[in-house]
């Protein structure tokens, strides 16, 4: 069973990303440059995003913000209501003046409630929107990548930022969000209520609030950092595991247990580090905050009895501007806590973002190709921090040739067919089809021009007909039943309880790996590319399915371009010519019988091959 992933940038339609070639190093695969990260979005650029959020559902954001400023409106009216009671209670009212101003209390507390609990709702369904909106974004900008930006920064990068980061804004935007503007409006208002009690004890409560300014001013210029640091180190430990859960045999087969056991528990060792920091930083933030809270009350219950006992301010008036001072502990607390939810979102906001600036895959408005022709000439490449794979490549693919690439492992052979199909570029020297540059075709052009399939497969979440419409949306299901028997998987398929109907994934019908590659292949027929490239595409076949299907293919796409990499020389020997590689360099280019005549290093092969 394969798990559900993303097409992946340039020339995958058959599959659904790139292989990870013999000889090729592990994670660095372009030259374009040297930082193998996702970039991540500048503070500037994340206040930029949210403002275009805000604007896309503006309606909303002012319903909320307007429902909030009435409940805290409503809210004023306690504390103002019981300091009225304090006054007529010392001017000798009786006990119906009291029950008058209860009621007023009571009153304004429910509507206070009512109008709290419908701006949460508000808020809440703006929430779950605007994340619609960016769960929507991050799928266009991941599909936009290119194959080699994803393999460059690995998948476990891309995986944290597509779950762990994404819900965190989730959270931000459906809770956080929302709470913040409630418990920040009601701060404002009460603030401004004791303002329009008496501005010297205004002031004095604003000047109380100063040590919560300092210990917040150290903690935000702390807090992005360290977040950053924690969300990178969690993307390390993701990329880690994956690679060692997906790499498992060859781990086994190398003996490189302890290697990535070490590996490992270095980067769970940062990680740790990482949130102990963070850790750190709330320990001593929120408890300076605690104590910060009892200083704007003390000063103002001092200077509001100084001036009660002057005579210039009644008792009621004191009693009121405390108790405002005392309740803005509750939204400030609020407030404070969903700040360095912020902050920790924030970084995770700045991290799915930051996909907005990295190198994506562009419609290009190169002319098309005149004709199908394939030239290599003068190729190098090289991957960052690794030496030259391709070392001065030159090879001219006929329309219609059936080519087979051979070499020994690491002779550069998927290198080469990954330049071939657009997916990475060369460092030296150009690579054309129909005169045209390969990687300034834009992608739907490359598809029908150049596809990939590689040894890599995926079983898409849906039905066996969502599957195969990947590649050609409008093909009926005659042609999908055509392109699953081209294949030879129409057999299996029409035992499925519902047939093309039939769900495929978690929860439905489970495939093993040769059958998922079937499907694969069936795509590759829907596509209908001139030119197909083979890297091991069959490589989880048996051989008398392996050679069937290949041969199956070929009488498909007679007529066009088939190039092989070949590690079973049967196909070499079925190809029109044979490329020998080795070392980076294409050392023999004939026919099968040529190259065995020649006695070269293909004949060497040949005759390991048959024993």
């Amino acid at each position: 069973m394969t798990d559900v992933k993303p097409p992946q940038g340039r020339g995958a339609v058959s599959t659904s990303g790139s292989a990870a070639g013999r000889d090729q190093p592990p994670r660095t695969r372009t030259r374009h440059t040297t930082d193998t990260k996702l970039p991540v979005a500048a503070s500037q650029d994340v206040r930029q995003a949210m403002i275009r959020l805000l604007r896309a559902d503006a309606k909303a954001f002012t319903a909320t913000l307007t429902l909030n400023a009435l409940a805290a409106a409503a809210g004023l009216a306690g504390p103002y209501l019981v300091g009225r009671i304090v006054d007529d209670v010392r001017a000798g009212k009786g006990v119906s003046a009291v029950d008058h101003l209860a009621l007023a209390i009571l009153l304004c507390s429910l509507a206070q409630l009512l109008l709290a609990r419908w701006a949460r709702y508000t808020g809440h369904r703006f929430g779950e929107r605007t994340l619609a909106r960016v769960r929507e974004q991050f799928v266009d900008r991941t599909l936009a990548l290119p194959a080699a930006a994803v393999e460059r920064a690995g998948t476990g990068d891309l995986t944290a930022r597509g779950t762990a980061d994404v819900a965190l804004v989730g959270t931000t935007l459906r809770d956080v969000g929302p709470d913040l503007l409630v418990n920040g409006v009601q701060a404002l208002f009460l603030l401004g209520a004791v303002f329009a009690l008496n501005p010297l004890l205004g002031a004095c409560g604003l000047l109380g609030l100063a040590g919560i300014w300092c210990a917040l001013r150290w903690y935000l210029a702390r807090a992005r950092a360290g977040y950053l640091a924690e969300g990178a180190a969690t993307s390390d430990v993701a990329e880690i595991l994956a690679a060692t859960a997906s790499g498992a045999r060859t781990v086994e087969a190398l003996r490189l247990e302890k290697r990535r056991v070490s590996a490992s528990r270095d980067a769970l060792e940062t990680s740790r580090r990482t949130r102990l920091h963070t850790l750190f930083l709330r320990t001593v933030f929120f408890p300076s905050v605690e104590i910060c809270y009892l200083v704007p009350v003390a000063a103002v219950l001092l200077v509001g009895g100084l001036l009660h006992d002057r005579g210039t301010l009644s008792l009621g008036a004191v009693v009121t501007a405390a108790l405002y001072l005392q309740r803005l502990s509750g939204p400030l607390d609020e407030i404070l806590m969903r700040v360095e939810q912020l902050q920790n979102s924030g970084a995770s906001f700045a991290r799915v973002e930051g996909l907005a600036r990295a190198p994506r895959t562009e419609t290009s408005d190169t002319a098309a190709p005149a004709g199908d022709r394939i030239d290599v000439r003068g190729v190098r490449y090289a991957y960052d921090r690794g030496g030259e794979v391709l070392r001065g490549v030159d090879l001219t693919v006929r329309p219609g040739e059936r080519l087979a690439v051979v070499g020994p492992s690491g002779a550069g052979k998927t290198t080469l067919s990954r330049l071939l199909a657009g997916v990475d570029a060369p460092t030296e020297g150009t690579v054309t089809v129909g005169g045209v540059p390969v990687v300034e075709l834009g992608p739907e052009q490359l598809r029908r021009q150049v596809v990939l399939v590689t040894q890599e497969h995926h079983v898409f979440l849906g039905t066996v007909r969502d599957n195969l419409r990947i590649a050609e949306p409008a093909a009926s299901d005659e042609e999908l039943w055509a392109a699953l028997t081209a294949v030879g998987a129409d057999e299996w398929v029409r035992e499925l309880p519902d047939g093309l109907d039939t769900r495929l994934g978690d929860g439905g019908r489970r495939t093993d790996g040769s059958q998922a590659q079937q499907l694969a292949l069936a795509r590759v027929v829907l596509a209908d590319p001139h030119t197909l490239i083979l890297d091991e595409a069959t490589a989880l076949l048996d051989p008398t399915t392996a050679r069937h299907t290949e041969r199956a293919l070929a009488a498909v796409l007679e007529g066009r371009t088939v190039i092989a990499i070949a590690h079973r020389l049967h196909t070499a020997h079925d190809a029109d010519r044979v490329a020998v590689m080795e070392d980076g360099l294409l050392t023999e280019l004939g026919t099968h019988e040529e190259l065995v005549t020649a006695d070269g290093a293909y004949a060497a092969l040949w005759r390991t091959w048959h024993g």
